[in-house]
């Protein structure tokens, strides 16, 4: 990648549009939203679809501005208490090529003040998808095991999201991999600092994350019956 396209402008946006949340204001500085948000964002994903190659080519860096990698800046306020129109990050969802939905095995990158992580895996499986993940890590213990200790995942990535209260149905309480099996979520998450997300390296930073998470979300992507790499 030949730099960061990503400045301190973009966080600047992202805080003032926290605190100025409706439509006249952000129709006022849409000129700033596409020139300071979108477009360094569509060019990080531009520049990124050669290094994600490399860590496998099942992987799409999607920078078209509109159904691509980019999230929408709009929420989904149709079943929300919360009413205001705008999302106050920004995120890029690098997905499998063979699944469309934000529910494939993938990696992702969100950016917010105060709030920037990467992030890897497969958030809330459907339940066909979340057996077939419980049953590799079952059938397949040593290798879930050497991937989610391997120390540069296990000192980069930590486990988010969802848990049952108590196991499976279909898996003993003493099993010695309870703890994975009761998980909802199948994501990791790597925390930094927004500083870092301007530095001129970040792209390399970057792409050093989704290297260090592919086993992991190589894993998931055998256990669902989708390649990753060459495997």
């Amino acid at each position: 990648m030949t730099g960061n396209p990503i400045t301190p402008a973009l966080f600047e946006f992202l805080r003032e549009l926290r605190e100025n949340n409706d439509r006249e204001w952000f129709a006022a500085h849409q000129w700033r939203f596409l020139a300071d948000v979108r477009d360094p964002m569509l060019e990080f994903i531009a520049e990124f679809a050669a290094p994600l190659a490399e860590i496998s080519p099942r992987f799409v860096a999607d920078s078209r501005p509109n159904g691509g990698s980019l999230f929408r800046i709009y929420r989904d306020v149709r079943f929300s208490p919360d009413k205001t129109p705008y999302k106050t990050n920004v995120g890029a969802h690098f997905r499998h090529a063979a699944g469309r939905d934000a529910h494939a095995p993938g990696f992702y990158l969100h950016l917010e003040p105060g709030t920037c992580f990467a992030g890897c895996g497969v958030w809330r499986p459907a339940g066909p998808a979340l057996r077939q993940i419980r049953r590799a890590i079952h059938e397949r213990q040593a290798a879930w095991t050497r991937v989610t200790t391997e120390p540069a995942f296990a000192g980069t990535f930590e486990f988010a999201g969802a848990s049952l209260k108590r196991g499976p149905r279909d898996y003993p309480l003493d099993h010695p991999l309870i703890e994975d099996l009761k998980r909802k979520d199948f994501v990791a998450v790597t925390s930094f600092p927004e500083e870092e997300a301007v530095r001129p390296d970040f792209p390399e930073t970057f792409a050093g994350m989704v290297r260090t998470g592919a086993p992991f979300v190589g894993f998931l992507c055998r256990a669902v019956g989708v390649e990753f790499a060459q495997c």
